[in-house]
């Protein structure tokens, strides 16, 4: 299965896309970058879990992996149905970010590639499914917790992998996946997540 891309879709990415600075240019490698997005993650959570029993802490990550895995598992799949070429592999004059430096494609350069990866986004929908699970243990963090897969949004964009059309269905896509593992945990570890919350708010909810 394949689908053109429709004209708001290709609108939208080229607004980002060639909105450029080098403080972008900078940021958004940076933004996408597996290493330096769950070390973000890996280091909130030593903050975020110490004191807290182990029992806890071991539902927080096993939760956090499963979602992992569904949502990347997932996109994956979907991914060789659909077989959507990216940006950077199908469009003139777009700049990605390869080896370490930025390049461009040519005034003239003529989409090769038959199939790709390009929706929907992992990137989009494992940040959105940390986000949702991580508001869901640590409702102190509701309000600018939504920044982060945002930001992993405007970057795929940016660096040209992926359109409007395939961030929003990974986000989409991720959000499902987490609550799906919310669900789960209020089923079936419900005093658990009433201790936690206890810790979190002062008071069981």
């Amino acid at each position: 299965m394949s689908f053109a891309t429709p004209v708001w879709d290709q609108t939208i990415f080229e607004f980002f896309h060639y909105t450029r600075n080098q403080a972008f240019d900078f940021l958004a490698p940076l933004f996408s970058s597996p290493v330096f997005l769950w070390g973000v993650v890996l280091v909130g959570l030593f903050f975020g879990l110490r004191g807290w029993p182990r029992r806890h802490q071991v539902l927080v990550v096993l939760s956090l992996l499963a979602l992992l895995g569904m949502a990347d598992g997932g996109t994956n799949i979907v991914k060789n149905q659909v077989g959507r070429v990216r940006p950077l592999n199908a469009l003139a004059s777009v700049y990605f970010h390869e080896d370490g430096k930025w390049q461009q494609r040519p005034a003239d350069f003529v989409q090769t590639k038959e199939k790709g990866s390009s929706f929907p986004s992992a990137h989009a929908a494992n940040s959105m499914g940390v986000a949702v699970l991580l508001a869901f243990f640590f409702p102190a963090c509701r309000k600018s917790i939504w920044l982060f897969p945002v930001l992993v949004g405007w970057s795929r964009f940016y660096l040209a992998k992926h359109y409007p059309i395939d961030v929003c269905s990974g986000w989409i896509f991720g959000a499902v996946m987490a609550a799906i593992i919310c669900a789960v945990l209020l089923s079936l570890c419900s005093r658990s997540i009433k201790e936690i919350r206890w810790r979190q708010n002062g008071r069981l909810q």
